[in-house]
């Protein structure tokens, strides 16, 4: 029992106790996204026991992610690394017999299956609706639970989706959202929520882990109005749904409407975004959200947004989007998702 003393206090906890904890040390969970939500669940995970974490991130830290992001430093944004190793070396210290596996990646649909299959749950630390979609294509195709969460602002929820038993994701949000959402650059975010949100994350976890009943509700919290809404969604399962009825994965299949395609443009520092999907932007509401960022300009033909001197984002009224600045799909995702959002 000497190996199980760090977790002792846990232990006592009665729906836990030994046999939860053996669960938890011989567990493997599969973290995409180490921002703020990320950086909290991979850090209670670790403390807790989890035997294996795989991090999945294609970002590097900066400066302002230190308001939130829990495990990383001010070195780490001078030194300019990746969220992942940063994570990893911040966790090592916190317990070094927990497997920390790093993957610096861009979770698509080349690399989901290859990246996302043989763990116990996988975890929702992610800022966009696209590849949320894309882990409930992964989760219900293999059978994997796994926990939703989202945060911006003062507001937070999660939701926890196990295939074959709830709701899946593509349930609750049957459509790709047309609007462009809210993101931390545009309107902010509360370092509080995100803990919060990140912990209930993290034990929903536990809970699926050790194979105690989870939360049945999608939970949606805002810190500054201090107000809680619980929406039962047990009974929320679409008899027609293509992903988890119908078994149809859109979001793993290349050949699907709702694909976004990038290409870099030949001899230029350009990046495109296409959606097959078409849609049509509202520049005025678009406009008022982004000059809180940057530089703004257009016509009644796009809409240009220049967060600094080196990156312009040109956007079209079907939605179709310029980046210019880079020829690197991995950063101009990243800018898209952290001024645009989905």
């Amino acid at each position: 029992m000497k190996d199980l003393d760090r977790y002792s206090r846990q232990i006592l906890f009665p729906d836990i106790g030994v046999e939860g904890q053996l669960k938890l040390l011989k567990s493997r969970v599969a973290i995409v996204g180490v921002g703020a939500l990320g950086t909290v669940i991979a850090n209670h995970l670790v403390r807790s026991g989890v035997g294996y974490i795989r991090l999945i991130d294609r970002d590097v830290v900066e400066l302002s992610n230190l308001q939130r992001q829990s495990l990383f430093d001010e070195e780490d944004a001078k030194l300019n690394l990746p969220k992942v190793i940063a994570a990893k070396n911040k966790l090592n210290q916190i317990n070094s017999d927990v497997m920390v596996d790093a993957v610096i990646a861009d979770l698509n649909l080349d690399n989901a299956e290859e990246l996302l299959v043989d763990f116990d749950c996988l975890v929702d630390g992610t800022d966009n609706f696209m590849t949320r979609f894309l882990l409930n294509d992964v989760a219900v195709k293999y059978g994997i639970p796994w926990v939703h969460g989202a945060a911006v602002s003062s507001r937070g929820m999660f939701a926890v989706i196990k295939p074959g038993k709830t709701p899946c994701y593509r349930c609750l949000f049957p459509h790709v959202p047309s609007g462009r959402g809210e993101t931390c650059d545009t309107i902010g975010v509360l370092s509080p929520i995100t803990d919060i949100i990140g912990s209930f994350q993290a034990m929903e976890v536990m809970k699926i882990v050790v194979g105690a009943k989870t939360n049945p509700n999608l939970e949606q919290l805002d810190i500054w109005d201090s107000s809680i809404l619980q929406m039962d969604i047990s009974e929320g399962n679409n008899p027609n749904c293509p992903t988890c009825v119908q078994r149809q994965f859109d979001f793993l299949d290349r050949a699907s409407n709702l694909q976004e395609t990038y290409t870099t443009l030949c001899g230029r520092e350009t990046v495109q975004i296409y959606f097959r999907n078409k849609q049509e932007l509202d520049f005025i509401k678009l406009a008022e959200m982004l000059k809180k960022s940057g530089k703004v300009t257009g016509n009644k033909f796009l809409l240009r947004f220049s967060p600094n001197e080196d990156i312009s984002i040109v956007l079209f009224k079907d939605g179709r989007v310029l980046i210019h600045g880079t020829n690197d799909i991995g950063t101009a995702k990243s800018l898209y998702s952290k001024y645009i959002g989905n």
